[in-house]
């Protein structure tokens, strides 16, 4: 697979209802709390719907074939098919786009959303990452 197949529509609908939780969120508290409060509420708002996720669910690392006693621990999992990584900072990095990639090439999942809260229009803290 690559950046040209299209996504399971089932991705992209998984997608957008997280960025209408995700403005839910920032509409109703708006920036400079903390990540993790963040988290919890997108997770409430996640939940009101009955939308399936897990919150920081370890995912086991294999390197070189073999499996490592490590795990990666993705912000949020929706559906077992979108990373979504949360923010709270001055500006994305380019680091944090390359660690949301990491992640989506250890998973071997297709899509993430990087969401920054700490923004004044949320629709600017949201950044879509493909494989």
């Amino acid at each position: 697979m690559s950046v040209y197949e299209p996504l399971d529509p089932a991705v992209e609908e998984s997608a957008r209802q997280v960025v209408d939780c995700a403005l839910t969120v920032h509409r109703k508290l708006g920036p400079g709390l903390i990540e993790g409060v963040y988290e919890a509420c997108l997770c409430h708002e996640l939940r009101k719907p009955g939308i399936a996720f897990a919150v920081q669910d370890p995912v086991p690392i294999v390197y070189d074939g073999k499996r490592l006693d490590t795990v990666l621990r993705p912000d949020v999992l929706v559906n077992n098919h979108l990373i979504v990584e949360l923010k709270s900072v001055e500006a994305l990095l380019p680091i944090h786009e390359a660690q949301t990639l990491t992640y989506l090439r250890i998973t071997g999942l297709r899509l993430a959303l990087l969401i920054n809260f700490n923004v004044i229009r949320i629709k600017e803290g949201i950044r879509r990452l493909i494989l």
